[in-house]
């Protein structure tokens, strides 16, 4: 991670020296927007302001270590302001090449071995505990984090039945009276609080500590922080379903002196803003890969949504040395760096066995004169069982990564486990997409070559389902990317309407127009974007495959043009001096124009792929176009339903 402009100092007139009677304390954005009311008599307990309108009122925080409550009786012994101004340029480009980290902060140290830190930055607020206790290693029971607001306002909430989840959940609105306690959430939860503005839970910088879900219930209108308990005994079931059958009293077991998870409350004046918000990143522990230079992100090419169906070939299409080779040649053929071999590559529990129609050193061999690479699927149990030997003989093969599924589960034996991972996947110049829990997402700062997660619902849903459409697909900008990358799998060659959709898992299709899946690849955050359909699909596809061919995965800047949560999104992404443009919309129809007053000064040329006219009918109905285009050009776009709208811009 690179660092400049760095610019600290102190921002208010409290001192660092013991304050016995002060009991408040006020902490503003550097915009002065954003205002934390804390207080200190009793507990600690806090408010949210925006423009002087309470968001928040009376949020508390505590910590149960070892049976003590931290942040009960609180006596503050020193509040330590200070102001950071300064730009992190990431080494995965998700939104922005260069990201503006400016907060201001207020330290209390507490009596007892702990301490506060509350943050507030233009997009937000943000706070976590910290502990210098003499044990080595401590229990910690529960922690508390109520966000307490002063309305029945309406929250778009993942609903989940229990832990024991892959986190692929909607987010579906409704009021927070509405929420029954014995239903759980995912995050984020996103809150619409009046006048257009949302605040978004969240969280940043998770490991050593199990992740954090909501929870509703009294007071009425409020969320409630909950955790997955500590595993004391686990079953195994298949080799992808290893379930937690008993558990502790206590939700994690640590070192006594440590920072916590930052609890992020994201702040956005309008819903365009959720998309470019970088909090969640900002948060995030600094790289922890010294050399970064081998990572790379780019398109793959992936076989399992398309369940292997290739033709037009003289050999049985499946997982076989043939198939892949096929595939190896449609990714060199379209300049995409990587395939993956999913599930069914290796004998089932054994990663050092690979099946017997599949000869992986000739694959390798053949992948590297095309100048492709490697990915391996796994399930999660099975590598945790054989991670270093299986590692280290994906080294020697030459794999450049490695997918990993099945988690189902983000309490803290699970989450060490992916910073154990990306950790020795990196010793060895590998990258990683989890697959199978959503925590990782917060994890991608730390762990560059956490290429990509997933945790959404995303287009593998409608191999068997209704679920994955249009007025989803739509929610997800808004909700699930606000943590980071999700790998929502999209590139359907095969589109369908409302009323022509079923879900064929050998031959899938996706509802939604041709152009809406091709918007997704500038609107979905993907460092590693998959082209999920056949290959035999794409190459019947040339003009589409123009698309698809040029758009990259990483982005130098983001501007979101026109938003509307869950209805639609318009947004434009720059890569070096090409920018790409993408529009979708729920199934509601609708007409939008994009202002190209983004543009350097000129002319340049746009390639665009819009709706058909017939869209509405034949979903892969489109059309392309080639005009001349200068920052002064207004364009007016129709969307069809469920469609969208993809353009180039060069010179």
């Amino acid at each position: 991670m690179r660092i400049s402009s760095i610019f600290l100092v102190a921002f208010m007139a409290v001192t660092s020296t013991v304050l016995f009677a002060q009991s408040s304390y006020d902490l503003k954005s550097p915009d002065n927007r954003i205002e934390v009311r804390i207080r200190t008599s009793g507990q600690l307990r806090y408010d949210v302001l925006l423009r002087g309108n309470a968001l928040l009122e009376n949020a508390t925080l505590s910590l149960d270590v070892e049976h003590k409550k931290l942040g009960l009786q609180p006596k503050v012994t020193s509040a330590k302001p200070r102001s950071n101004d300064q730009v992190v340029e990431p080494v995965v480009r998700q939104k922005f090449a260069k990201i503006r980290d400016h907060y201001n902060e207020l330290r209390l140290t507490m009596d007892g071995g702990y301490a506060v830190v509350f943050r507030a930055y233009n997009e937000g607020v943000a706070y976590r505990f910290e502990t210098t206790l003499p044990d080595k290693q401590v229990k910690v029971y529960a922690e508390e984090a109520d966000f307490n607001f002063p309305s029945n306002d309406v929250v778009y909430y993942p609903q989940e039945d229990t832990f024991y989840s892959h986190n692929e959940r909607k987010y579906l609105p409704q009021k927070l009276s509405e929420i029954a306690p014995m239903f759980i959430a995912t995050l984020p939860a996103v809150v619409d609080v009046g006048n257009g503005a949302k605040l978004v839970i969240a969280e940043s910088d998770l490991s050593d500590y199990p992740g954090l879900w909501l929870r509703g219930g009294a007071p009425q209108f409020a969320l409630h922080a909950t955790f997955p308990p500590y595993p004391l005994k686990e079953q195994q079931t298949s080799d992808r379903d290893y379930k937690v059958v008993e558990t502790a009293d206590y939700i994690a077991v640590t070192s006594g002196t440590r920072t916590y998870p930052w609890r992020v409350l994201g702040i956005a004046d309008h819903d365009g803003d959720l998309i470019t918000n970088p909090l969640v990143y900002l948060l995030e522990s600094p790289s922890k890969v010294s050399d970064t230079s081998w990572i790379k992100p780019g398109k793959v090419a992936w076989d399992w949504w398309n369940d292997w169906n290739i033709d037009g070939v003289d050999f049985h299409a499946g997982i076989n040395t043939k198939t892949y080779e096929y595939y190896v040649d449609f990714a060199a053929k379209y300049g995409l760096p990587y395939i993956i071999l999913d599930d069914g590559w290796y004998k089932v529990g054994d990663l050092l066995t690979v099946t017997p129609d599949l000869n992986m050193e000739e694959l390798v061999s053949y992948a590297k004169q095309k100048n492709v690479g490697l990915i391996l699927w796994a399930s999660w149990k099975t590598l945790d069982d054989q991670l270093i030997p299986a590692l280290d003989q994906f080294e020697k093969w030459g794999i450049k990564g490695i997918k990993v599924d099945f988690m189902q589960r983000s309490d803290q034996i699970m989450i060490t486990y992916f910073d154990k991972v990306c950790r020795e996947a990196a010793k060895r110049h590998m990258l990683v997409d989890f697959h199978g829990d959503q925590k990782p997402a917060v994890m991608t700062r730390t762990w560059p070559n956490l290429i990509n997660t997933e945790g959404v619902r995303g287009m593998e849903w409608s191999k068997w389902s209704w679920e994955s459409e249009p007025a989803h697909n739509v929610s997800l900008p808004f909700t699930r990317m606000f943590l980071g990358p999700l790998d929502f799998t999209p590139g359907a060659m095969r589109n369908a309407t409302k009323q022509t959709f079923a879900p064929i898992g050998s031959q899938p299709m996706a509802m939604g127009t041709r152009c809406q899946q091709l918007a997704m690849y500038v609107i979905y955050e993907a460092p590693l974007q998959m082209l999920s359909d056949s290959p035999s699909n794409y190459m019947r596809e040339p003009e589409s495959m123009e698309f698809l061919s040029a758009v990259p995965t990483v982005w130098d800047e983001t501007r979101v043009l026109d938003a509307k949560m869950s209805e639609y999104v318009l947004l434009a992404r720059r890569n070096a001096a090409d920018w790409y443009v993408g529009a979708m919309t729920n199934w509601t129809p609708r007409d939008l124009e994009i202002d190209f007053s983004f543009l350097p000064d000129g002319n340049f040329t746009l390639d665009s792929y819009q709706d058909g006219v017939n869209a509405d009918r034949n979903a892969s109905d489109y059309k392309k176009t080639t005009r001349q285009v200068s920052k002064s050009t207004k364009l007016k776009i129709h969307l069809a339903p469920g469609g969208g709208w993809a353009g180039r811009v060069h010179q």
